[in-house]
């Protein structure tokens, strides 16, 4: 007879239950083979164990046999529904498949049939942090103290429980009652260190300074706090709080620790009543006052200088800035117009760095053919010039820029600062080629030089020459890797990935664009997964603090820059597949392999076949080989992203890619636009008007809300009866919709009083011209209100140019060419709008004939 609540099928005679626990044994030893012969030994006479059944599956699954072991797991649960040692097996390998919430499901089938399973609440516990269910995972941590209460992790499991939820007080309570039972804690004991500033923390965040002082002090001064910094900067932070005199004495001693730390003097100078982000005219002089006492004391540091730059104004920000920009210059530091950037917001310190700077290089000039005077620093001369070319480049100013670097240029022609910036300059320019030819150049000065190398593959992106971006990349890529585009791939280059998958774009391979786009949001994906083991590893080796941060950074993950830029790009790829699906059959009908394309894919072939040889090879000699409950990296069936591009449903998988900006890029007009773009084709109408309604509060003039403004307002006038969704959403229309469109004003009326109110504009040119388009004007009204652009009272930027006449070539106007041509004389140092004839030599001259000579005999020096 049976125990009462276990099904008959489950219980086995005593010899094969002996068995059941070797295979146990044997798994958590990881003798794969011997436990896959014992439960095969067990299932010949039990066919319908489900127990073994799933233990089966789980080894099968470590030995690489994935598909084969989930069957055998699932035909396992099957026969026993009931058993949590099915639904435990079940669960490890939908962790190891990544798929969380699927496991976390297997996990709590589990513990309904054995509630106090210490392996699966800690597992447990581990997957409701991963997928932030924190409810859940303060009353699983509650359990495991339960259990274990003389594990010291578990009471810090609570507390971190607590504080993830929000509630510090209980938080607070735990780690009291913990920090009152742990008896013999020796000095300097870090983990004990880490949980009484994280007790710190705590009470700081919940505004019981006093106790938090008291706290810190006597940690502190029992050496029970072993990280000293730490300890001063909560002291001074609280002791500012408190509004305590010792304060100032703390974060002085900071200061004399680290005098170039902003955020020691932001706390000194807050302290004093100053906040250094709204300095006003009332405390400034207080302010620069405090920090030339520091310039003084902290000679060798340059953070208190340069905040007195932020702060100071008019001829104080003068004396200021000349000693500083002549030091810096002096010593040859390259960055110094990166440091100073933030200053151009303010016009009158722009023009002020304009003038001293040039009254600085006019002191040091000399006859170009002549020797450097004695009385002049060589030095100071080459960087001076250095920092004014950036200065105009920056300004919009390249024929300046470009004349400062040919002088430079001719004094020092070995500095690769100076040919790099000249390759920007280009880039800012509209000529990508010259500006790839120009970096080359500066990578030929030192090829053992990373950086160099990265900045010329990065060019050659631009310049669409991907083939002998490839080739530059391979120079400092893994030999044994199939191609330098997958090892890039492989180490989760978000550089490479978005450089290439732009430069894709622009020459119109959508499959190859959308599939590095994909590739980055699986990048951002493997960071999210790698948080996973971080949730057991920070509780066991008490690593709180930091464990908080990064769960914080993780939420805000997707704000990246990279991952907004690659969600946008490829939903509009996904939206024009929907508008057109020929485009996809178009491609794939199109879609040919280059020379190097060809070489890689036959490389990766080679090496794929060698990595199975040496496998086999392994597997004669090690049958015990685990193989982990996570799946190799799958082999790329889709080279060439065709069959990426083809899939179905692009409307779902693009609002799929822009679910996170909703809420990480709630300030990102283009997100909304793309919002829009998905989820008025989705028929989601409220979802569009909330995104042009948040797209108008932060630019209410922008030329592509303009376009969607009027595509929705014809779009929804143009819904039947039938077609409009319920009464609910069309009073939500009905009722938003004037505030961006007024009912009394035609579609036609509203475009044409855009374009008069914002005419000095090309952009606003160009939507006025789009939404004409969209409303059916002739193409040849369309194509004279964009002319208009070329007026000499319309501020026509080079990128609007492109677009422009990107938007003519889709029109197919006749007037192409004429608007090149007149672009061509705008902007005279841009090849974008070179005629299609001399694209190749232009192609060619990027990467030029010696360079490459050069390159191939200096190829052995790059080790």
């Amino acid at each position: 007879m049976p125990p009462a609540g276990i099904p008959p099928s489950r219980v086995l005679p005593s010899k094969e239950s002996g068995l059941f626990k070797e295979v146990l044994h044997y798994y958590e030893d990881r003798q794969l083979k011997k436990g896959l012969k014992t439960a095969d030994t067990i299932l010949k006479k039990f066919p319908n164990h489900g127990e073994t059944l799933c233990m089966k599956g789980l080894i099968l699954t470590h030995m690489g046999r994935r598909e084969e072991g989930l069957e055998l797991v699932k035909q396992g649960i099957r026969y026993d529904l009931t058993s949590h040692i099915c639904w435990h097996v079940f669960g490890l390998i939908q962790k190891g498949q990544k798929n969380y919430e699927e496991a976390l499901k297997s996990y709590t089938q589990a513990l309904k049939f054995d509630k106090d399973n210490i392996n699966i609440l800690r597992d447990a516990a581990h997957l409701q942090t991963q997928l932030r269910h924190y409810d859940a995972l303060v009353e699983t941590r509650h359990t495991l103290l339960r259990l274990r209460p003389q594990l010291r992790q578990n009471w810090i499991a609570l507390a971190v429980a607590y504080t993830l939820i929000g509630n510090l007080t209980e938080a607070k309570h735990v780690l009291e009652q913990f920090e009152r039972i742990v008896k013999n804690v020796p000095d300097y004991d870090v983990e004990m260190s880490e949980v009484l500033l994280y007790h710190v923390r705590i009470l700081e965040d919940l505004g019981e300074h006093n106790e938090a002082l008291a706290l810190l002090d006597t940690s502190a001064k029992s050496r029970m706090i072993v990280d000293r910094v730490a300890i001063v900067e909560h002291r001074a932070r609280i002791l500012s709080q408190l509004g305590k005199p010792e304060a100032q004495e703390a974060w002085q001693g900071l200061l004399e620790q680290n005098p170039d730390c902003y955020d020691y003097y932001k706390g000194f100078l807050s302290n004093r009543g100053i906040d250094l982000d709204a300095v006003t005219d009332e405390n400034r002089a207080q302010a620069l006052e405090i920090l030339q006492g520091f310039s003084e004391q902290f000679r060798r540091a340059a953070a208190p200088r340069r905040i007195a730059l932020t702060i100071a104004t008019g001829d104080t920000f003068k004396d200021l800035f000349e000693p500083y920009l002549r030091s810096r210059l002096a010593k040859g530091i390259p960055s110094v117009f990166t440091d100073l950037k933030a200053l151009y917001r303010d016009p009158s310190k722009r023009e002020t760095i304009e003038s001293v700077a040039h009254a600085l290089l006019d002191s040091l000039a000399h006859a170009p053919d002549a020797p450097c005077p004695s009385s002049i620093d060589p030095t100071m001369y080459i960087w001076t010039l250095y920092f004014l070319a950036q200065h105009h480049s920056h300004l919009g100013r390249h024929d300046r820029a470009l004349a400062l670097l040919d002088t430079a240029l001719a004094h020092t022609p070995t500095l690769p600062e100076l040919y790099m910036f000249r390759g920007r300059v280009l880039k800012r320019a509209g000529d990508p080629y010259g500006a790839a030819r120009w970096i080359d150049q500066a990578r030929l000065l030192d090829l053992q030089d990373r950086f160099l190398n990265a900045r010329c593959g990065k060019y050659r992106l631009r310049a669409g020459l991907i083939e002998e971006a490839g080739e530059v990349f391979g120079l400092f890529t893994k030999k044994d890797a199939p191609s330098p585009a997958q090892d890039l791939e492989d180490m989760q280059s978000l550089l490479y990935l978005t450089e290439e998958a732009d430069a894709q774009l622009r020459i119109g391979n959508y499959a190859m664009a959308l599939k590095k786009y994909v590739a980055i949001q699986k990048v951002f994906d493997d960071f999210e997964d790698d948080q996973f083991d971080f949730h057991g590893y920070s509780v066991r080796k008490f690593t709180i603090n930091i464990y908080l941060n990064m769960l914080k950074w993780e939420d805000t993950l997707r704000s990246h820059p990279a991952y907004v830029h690659a969600a946008i790009s490829a939903s509009r790829i996904l939206v024009q597949l929907h508008d057109n699906p020929s485009l996809a059959t178009k491609a794939a009908s199109e879609s040919h392999l280059s020379e190097a394309e060809k070489k890689a894919k036959k490389k990766a072939k080679k090496a794929e076949k060698k990595v199975q040889e040496e496998t086999k090879k392994a597997g004669g000699n090690s049958t015990n080989e685990d193989k982990g409950l996570e799946a190799s990296p799958p082999k790329d069936d889709d080279p060439d992203g065709m069959k990426l591009l083809q899939s179905p449903e692009p409307l779902e998988r693009a609002a799929k890619l822009l679910k996170p900006l909703s809420l990480l890029a709630k300030n990102n007009v283009e997100a909304w636009i793309a919002i829009y773009d998905v989820a008025v084709r989705r028929k989601k109408y409220l979802q569009a008007l909330q995104a042009l309604n948040q797209a108008h509060r932060l630019d209410a003039v922008s030329p592509e809300l303009h376009i969607r403004v009027v595509d929705f307002k014809r779009r929804w006038s143009s819904l039947s009866d039938s077609e409009k969704p319920s009464e609910t959403v069309a009073h939500v229309v009905a009722s938003s919709l004037p505030s961006l469109l007024p009912d009394e004003v035609s579609l036609e009326q509203f475009n044409a009083q855009y374009l008069q109110r914002h005419s000095a504009r090309g952009d606003a040119v160009l939507a006025a011209a789009k939404a004409s388009r969209a409303l059916g004007a002739p193409r040849e009204e369309v194509e004279a209100a964009v002319f208009n652009a070329l007026n000499a009272d319309v501020v026509l930027e080079l990128e609007t140019a492109v677009a422009i006449h990107a938007f003519l070539s889709e029109i197919q106007s006749p007037r192409e060419d004429e608007f090149r041509a007149a672009c061509k004389e705008k902007f005279p140092l841009s090849s974008l709008f070179a005629p299609r004839s001399e694209l190749p030599a232009l192609r060619k001259s990027a990467v030029q004939k010696e360079i490459a000579e050069a390159n191939e005999e200096k190829e052995e020096v790059v080790s």
